[in-house]
């Protein structure tokens, strides 16, 4: 998926098949996050976390709150791996099912009928797209344990850190992740093999909903931050 992606997805659309590579991902994604928390770098980073996220929702964080935090860091490995573990295979499978869904409406309204890609084909997209999320758990957990801080280490932040920390174009930067940008990229080019279409407007509509998704909590977080 690093080196040819093309030729790796329309191999994968000729032979659908993606539960070994769901499970490397997850092994990975999940070994990477959890190992991390079980530091004590990694705890004193969740902990720091949790604050930050508190407070730039406008929550004052007093000194039983804290205390409360404290009580929960030594949970947080467990609760990281089951929501990579349970998580991310739902999260696929309601990604798939809303494009096969989407895709196949739209494709029948434009040309009539014919055979559509199946879902399993959709999935097998998606699921191999998301490679590039178990690689960018090995690249987020060293940089992490160097900054002794836990996220935002691919989001574009990193490479455009010009802004106040708590301005919308921070938060915003903030909110998009470099990795994710390139799973979008992979999932446009896939489902274009799928539908035999080109795959700048399906990037363009993905590349929609994840911006505005990004923007809402980017614009969420600077309102509270100023109430």
């Amino acid at each position: 998926m690093i080196r040819s992606p093309r030729v790796t997805l329309a191999e994968a659309v000729r032979h659908p098949r993606s539960f070994d590579l769901a499970l490397l991902i997850i092994a990975i994604a999940t070994v990477c996050s959890a190992g991390f928390l079980l530091t004590r770098v990694g705890q004193l980073a969740a902990l720091d976390q949790q604050v930050r996220q508190l407070e730039s929702f406008g929550a004052t964080v007093d000194d039983n709150a804290y205390d409360e935090l404290r009580r929960l860091v030594p949970y947080r490995p467990l609760i990281s791996a089951a929501i990579i573990v349970i998580g991310w295979p739902i999260a696929w499978l309601l990604i798939a099912r809303a494009v096969w869904w989407f895709g196949n409406r739209r494709e029948a309204a434009a040309s009539g009928p014919r055979t559509q890609p199946g879902f399993a084909q959709v999935l097998t997209v998606v699921v191999h797209a998301s490679a590039i999320l178990a690689l960018r758990a090995l690249v987020a957990a060293p940089i992490n344990y160097a900054r002794e801080s836990l996220g935002g280490a691919t989001s574009l932040s990193m490479v455009m850190p010009a802004f106040a920390e708590s301005s919308f174009p921070a938060r915003l930067l903030g909110a998009v992740d470099v990795f994710v940008v390139w799973w979008v990229v992979l999932v446009a080019m896939g489902l274009a093999m799928l539908y035999q279409t080109r795959t700048l407007p399906i990037a363009r509509w993905l590349f929609g909903a994840y911006a505005g998704g990004a923007a809402a909590l980017a614009l969420t977080q600077v309102l509270r931050g100023g109430l």
